[in-house]
């Protein structure tokens, strides 16, 4: 988490930066929109599904097997967006979209592949809840940081196995997730576009541990998954 918050505040400081430099002259586009104490809007984004996985120590020393997730895909997110600003710096935003996305784990055996065919995609309904803290605009610019909490509910979670897929875990429906970002609103002759890049982690362990029969391998050696997600959305407010 360390690193990733240091590249949140990157992001951040770079974003105070473009407002600082070249913009002082330019006129001010109308944002009478986003003075209102409730507005709209949709979103639109890219995802990079990831696990925090945490090998099985006792399986690994029996049969040394050792999971990891590897060739991460881009994903989709579609939202709409709901703001509610109870005061001049801060909102209160609710995001209820989809994501799509899909995860590889490959298995090793000592220093060779054991199996890599385990994709588990996921299709998720989610309903975030964030706040959105901001700075101050100077004339078409405003940085933001945002954090929350994110319920998502995974609609391709399996209930059984299908051995003609040849995938043997499955993966729990709900999650909660606590999400921090940062953006920067850019406020255009008609309406507000937003750039934020943003962590979401799950809180709870995903996998389901009950085996596949005459595979018990595969989830014998996690003991653990954690969902995380990286997002880059594009607002339109």
């Amino acid at each position: 988490m360390k690193g990733c918050s240091k590249y949140l505040f990157i992001i951040f400081l770079l974003a105070i930066s473009i407002d600082a430099s070249g913009q002082r002259q330019k006129p001010k586009n109308s944002s009478t929109y986003d003075d209102k104490p409730l507005h709209f809007g949709f979103s639109i984004g890219f995802n990079s599904l990831d696990f925090n996985t945490t090998p099985s120590q006792e399986y690994f020393a029996v049969d040394s097997l050792y999971p990891e997730v590897s060739s991460l895909q881009p994903g989709i997110n579609i939202q709409v967006i709901v703001d509610y600003r109870p005061l001049k710096y801060v909102d209160i935003r609710f995001l209820p979209g989809v994501s799509f996305g899909a995860r590889n784990i490959i298995y090793y055996k000592g220093q060779e592949v054991y199996d890599d065919r385990q994709k588990l995609e996921s299709s998720f309904l989610e309903f975030p809840l964030l706040v959105k803290t901001k700075g101050s605009r100077l004339n078409n610019f405003r940085p933001y940081l945002v954090g929350g909490l994110n319920f998502r509910y995974d609609l391709a979670g399996r209930k059984e196995y299908d051995d003609e897929e040849a995938i043997y875990l499955r993966l729990k429906r709900p999650d909660l997730y606590y999400e921090l970002g940062a953006g920067l609103d850019i406020y255009l002759p008609f309406f507000k576009l937003a750039i934020e890049l943003k962590l979401s982690s799950g809180l709870s362990d995903v996998l389901v541990h009950e085996p596949a029969l005459g595979h018990a391998q595969y989830a014998n050696a996690i003991e653990a998954l954690h969902s995380r997600i990286w997002v880059l959305a594009f607002h339109f407010e």
